[in-house]
């Protein structure tokens, strides 16, 4: 048996450790350790213990040579103290003859500083603890005996799809969503590919759990559900070194960032630093439904204070206790970031903004979009997603999108990114000037209808909408003056698309095509009961977040769910497997486009719009592959030469989380 005596970390081995931080990094195949130059030269001279207890037998916490290799390797520190007569004290000495004090802890007091050291071995216990390796009762006898797992399990051997029926069972019986959200996390946590797997086989069941309605009410209440780091928090006070904050991150090849600085969570508000779920929510569905590697995607959350006074004084709040910077301070911090990620980790890493509120959201766009490859999603995913849907139901209500009119109730983000993507679209396909085609599209704000009159007044955002006609305060009046044939709320006011409004909506059109897209559930504009009750079942309607089949007039309807999940994680692999450096309008056309033609007959039947989301992959790679041609045609991929079959090659890029069989 070997003991290698640690040593003293001198101060000279810092600076080289920077670039290997991992200070005893043991390699099970080759029984040694990976050092740093100046722990190679301060282990030449550690001293070597063979021992060997009675009876041939190793000493406690020992591990044998077998096959002629350590089948460990043991670092241990010796620490020495001076009683009253002077003798060594060696640290391997245990407490009460039970605890070996391996690390010298029980030497310090408690204001006394130690050192973290840690070992890092790739079986055992160690391996039990390691979420991407890890498979519970899922390791074979073999695996269990390589890896020293022997005692760690007990005797039984599953398979993963056991393992899945159990989680699901368990999952199944709590009755609050927020319960099973966090059950989730957990599992995430300890056996990585168990949770992908798990939400790639029950995702219609799952996606309201991890993703909208439930994860609004885990970023509400995320300071208090708070357990362990699932990203990188990086606060003011990391301003002058945010480039040595994304080097703390373990991994390096990162492929997509999803970050936001909480202001306007869904239709919540301003969560401040809670809103770290909305990236991490968001990486789970682009590994999920989209294929991207887990250990490529980096969820961030730039906490710049809040101004909601009620986390502000909670004592459970997690984040700087200050209100929101804005202004210089604001730009240089998240200029800083931009910076660095693309420094740290190069062109063509993905950068997708998150819930940031309108002021932040469309000068952030606009600054890094011919610099970075940056998408925002509450912008440019909603609008694509939408466009995919109205592109659908046209084969229901018949016509062009230019022989429509748009009406929509909310002119932020979302709803003139929307109203700019079908203006692009319509311009394309007729080649009216935009200018043209954005007349067919009128927008109401909480200060009624935006029109000319109101130009001066307007955000740079919503002037493009300011057309001729007499101010209108009420979304009713503009229904009822307006007369549009598709009314789509992004509002986030709940209940505001009325009996009223819905009732004026079929008066003028057989087929009202109708949108409620605000999140949470809390918030959309009407339910999809509400809109086939008052419309006496001839509306299409679609929500961004779920709702039950209905019941009206002897016939069941599947309301559409208008979720970004079914555009940004194929939107992202596209970009990925074709190397892209910029993102282009047309590939926001092209990935509608895609998702539109993924909606069959049976799904029309039903009064769908969108396909099922139990074929998500397969609609992701669709996607992908229209995403990736789009890159190539405008001269902005870099991943070549260009496979021949992009579906095929997104397919084959695709994360699968079934298990390995370890040597």
């Amino acid at each position: 048996m070997f003991w290698i005596r640690s040593y003293e970390k001198s101060s000279s081995c810092y600076s080289c450790c920077e670039e290997n931080r991992s200070l005893f990094a043991v390699s099970r195949a080759g029984g040694t350790s990976t050092l740093c130059p100046s722990q190679r030269k301060a282990a030449s001279a550690a001293v070597v213990v063979c021992s060997a207890g009675s009876a041939g037998r190793t000493g406690v916490g020992e591990k044998t040579i077998t096959n002629g290799r350590p089948a460990a390797v043991e670092v241990t520190v010796k620490e020495t103290r001076k009683g009253p007569s002077g003798p060594e004290v060696d640290s391997r000495s245990t407490a009460g003859g039970v605890v070996e004090d391996v690390y010298g802890e029980d030497l310090a007091t408690e204001d006394q500083l130690i050192t973290p050291w840690a070992v890092s071995v790739a079986s055992g216990y160690s391996l039990l603890r390691d979420p991407h390796h890890n498979k519970g009762l899922a390791f074979t006898q073999k695996e269990r005996d390589a890896y020293y797992l022997q005692g760690l399990l007990p005797p039984a051997c599953v398979t993963q799809e056991l393992q899945e029926k159990k989680v699901m069972h368990m999952l199944r019986q709590y009755q609050v969503p927020l319960q099973r959200y966090m059950a989730l996390m957990d599992l995430q946590e300890r056996n990585e590919r168990l949770f992908y797997k798990l939400l790639m086989d029950n995702v219609e069941e799952l996606l309201p759990i991890v993703y909208t309605p439930t994860v609004g009410e885990a970023c509400q209440k995320w300071g208090s559900i708070y357990r362990r780091p699932q990203g990188l928090y990086i606060s003011l006070r990391e301003k002058g070194r945010i480039l040595d904050v994304l080097k703390n991150w373990p991994e390096r090849n990162i492929q997509v960032i999803v970050v936001t600085d909480g202001e306007r969570i869904l239709g919540l508000g301003d969560l401040g630093c809670q809103g770290m779920g909305i990236p991490v929510g968001k990486l789970a569905l682009y590994t999920a439904l989209g294929g991207v590697r887990p250990s490529a995607c980096l969820p961030v959350m730039i906490d710049v204070g809040t101004n909601n006074e009620k986390l502000l004084n909670d004592e459970f709040y997690i984040g700087l206790r200050q209100k929101r910077a804005n202004g210089q301070e604001y730009a240089e911090l998240m200029d800083e970031f931009m910076t660095a990620v693309k420094q740290n980790y190069g062109e063509k890493v993905l950068i997708q903004f998150e819930d940031f509120a309108n002021h932040n959201a469309f000068e952030l766009l606009a600054k890094y979009r011919r610099t970075h490859l940056v998408f925002n999603d509450d912008i440019q995913g909603t609008a694509s997603v939408v466009l995919a849907g109205l592109v659908a139901a046209l084969k229901l209500v018949g016509g062009t999108l230019a022989e429509h009119t748009f009406l929509f109730l909310g002119a932020g983000e979302a709803g003139t990114g929307i109203a700019e993507l079908i203006a692009l679209e319509m311009s394309r396909q007729t080649k009216a000037p935009l200018e043209e085609t954005r007349k067919k599209i009128w927008l109401v704000d909480s200060k009624g209808l935006i029109v000319d009159s109101r130009k001066e007044s307007l955000q740079h955002f919503k002037k493009p909408w300011a057309h001729e006609h007499e101010h209108l305060k009420g979304l009713l009046d503009a229904v009822k003056a307006i007369k549009p044939t598709v009314l789509i709320g992004s509002s986030g006011a709940g209940k505001t698309f009325t009996k009223e409004v819905i009732e004026a909506m079929t008066s003028f059109n057989e087929k009202p095509v109708i949108f409620a897209l605000s999140n949470p559930t809390s918030q959309s504009e009407c339910t999809a009961e509400e809109a086939y009750q008052w419309s006496k079942a001839r509306a299409i309607f679609a929500s961004g977040s779920p709702f039950d089949p209905v019941e009206c007039h002897g016939q069941t309807f599947v309301p559409g769910q208008a979720n970004n999940a079914y555009i940004f994680p194929g939107f992202g692999l596209g970009l990925v497997i074709s190397g892209a450096i910029r993102v282009h309008d047309d590939m926001l056309l092209a990935a509608s486009e895609a998702l539109a033609r993924q909606v069959t007959q049976e799904n029309f039947d039903k009064g769908l719009i969108y396909p099922p989301f139990s074929n998500i992959r397969k609609i992701s790679a669709h996607i992908a592959a229209e995403v990736a041609a789009k890159a190539y045609e405008l001269g902005l991929a870099t991943r070549l030469p260009r496979p021949a079959n992009l579906v095929k090659y997104a397919e084959s890029c695709m994360y699968s989380p079934n298990y390995r069989s370890y040597r």
